[in-house]
This record gives C-alpha cells, structure tokens and sequence, in this order.
C-alpha cells in the first residue's frame, strides 16, 4: 500500500504559518500568499493537500475563508480543509466550493450526533480530528484537554461511515521532533478507520518509517514545517510514499 503525503498549509489573519504545539502565540510566517504556496506544492507532485484556519478553530467558525477559496482554485489535485467546521451548514459551504473532504475536530467530542449523520450521508468526506495530549483528546484549538481517550473517541465513530482519522499529537506538532508513530500505529489497531499521521514530522525518515506501516492502516502523513524549512524534500517524500 502507498502513503498519501499531505502537505500543510495553516492559516492565520491569511498568511501562511506554523505554530508549536498548537499555541498561536508561537507561530513562525512562512509567506502571506496561501495560493502560491498550493501551486507549489502541487509543481513538487502534491495531489493531496491539507488546510487549516487556525483562527477559525479558536472561533468556531470560518475566519480565513477568502484564503481557502484561494487555495482550492489554485490546487488542482485533492484539498482537506479543517478548522472550525462545527454544524453541517460549513460542511456543505466547504463541500459546495470543490472541498474534498472535510475535517471535523472539536465537534466530534462535543456534537458526536452531527459528525456521525455527516459521515453516513456524505460517506467518503468526512474525517474525524483525534488531537491528543499525553493520549487525552484536546479540542478548541488544542486549548483544552478532555478526560476522553484517543482510543474511546476513535470507537464512538467505528460505524459511522468516517473516511479517517487524522490523529495529532499536540506535544510534537511544529517541533520537528519526530511523527509518535508509535502511537499512530497503537491507534490505527484498535479502530478500523484508516488513520492520518500529524504532528512532528521531522525528515524523510518519518516518511519512510510511516510507509513501511501502510498495511497497519496507516493511510497518510500531514508534514507542514519540515516542508518549509526545507528538512524535508516533498518531491523526495512523495516518491518514498508512494514506493
């Protein structure tokens, strides 16, 4: 099975960032053009992209719409976007743009009902946002920290229809301190949703040793500021990915 490499672009006040560890007062600025950015990962061979509005996840709502529609029609492959999508009005607004999927965090843990009728009547477009901290899951733009379990809230949506997960260890993510893969793979045994990878990406070695666990369920990796640091080649990654 091949590895789909998800590069990362998070949005905030429309420029293109990195935080660490999800706290928006450390964010680094990596450019204030989202569109060019998408061109350019897509000239790399991208045709899987991730988006987040940062700010969005904080107000529950879309903040950086302007620069998302900017993204889609830049990308002409695949774009997941997440960040504040919490009743099925956003789903559908997103869908209805040229969306591909749509990620669901905070809402899954506060609205389980909304995410798991979403899945069954969009099947394939929803993915479910597991942020965790020390193995808890973390919501509101990581701000808070539940008494849930990654593990119980990835089986609350077993039979819903969901398209994957995307797991986020919050401790590593913009970090450059290496995937928790082990976690990952934990994850993906105890559920039969395909998993996403986020949070920490370091180098190519992450990638390779993600590859070599695509028969774990381990469906992609999300990489942002490895990419943006250039400690991580996306024409190189995407080749190891796909084997």
């Amino acid at each position: 099975m091949s590895l789909i490499v998800f590069p990362a672009i998070d949005l905030k006040g429309g420029q293109v960032v990195r935080l660490a560890e999800g706290d928006m007062a450390r964010a680094t600025i990596y450019g204030d053009d989202p569109a060019d950015q998408a061109r350019k990962f897509a000239a790399a061979g991208a045709d899987h992209l991730h988006v987040v509005d940062l700010d969005g996840a904080f107000a529950g709502r879309a903040v950086n719409a302007d620069a998302v529609e900017a993204i889609i029609r830049a990308f002409p492959g695949k774009v997941q976007v997440g960040g504040g999508i919490r009743d099925r009005a956003a789903v559908d607004r997103w869908l209805g743009l040229g969306v591909d999927r749509i990620v669901i965090g905070s809402a899954a843990l506060d609205d389980p009902d909304f995410v798991k009728a979403a899945a069954r009547e969009l099947p394939g477009r929803i993915v479910v946002g597991v942020d965790a901290r020390d193995g808890m899951v973390a919501t509101h733009g990581w701000a808070d920290v539940s008494d849930v379990s990654v593990i119980e809230l990835a089986q609350r949506f077993a039979d819903a229809g969901v398209a994957a997960l995307l797991f986020t260890d919050v401790g590593r993510d913009g970090l450059l301190k290496g995937c928790n893969i082990d976690a990952t793979i934990h994850l993906a045994r105890h559920t039969s949703i395909p998993v996403i990878a986020s949070g920490g990406v370091a180098d190519l070695r992450d990638i390779v040793a993600l590859a070599g666990t695509a028969d774990e369920g381990i469906e992609g990796v999300i990489t942002g500021r490895a990419l943006y640091d250039g400690r991580l080649d996306l024409a190189e990654a995407l080749a190891v990915a796909r084997g």
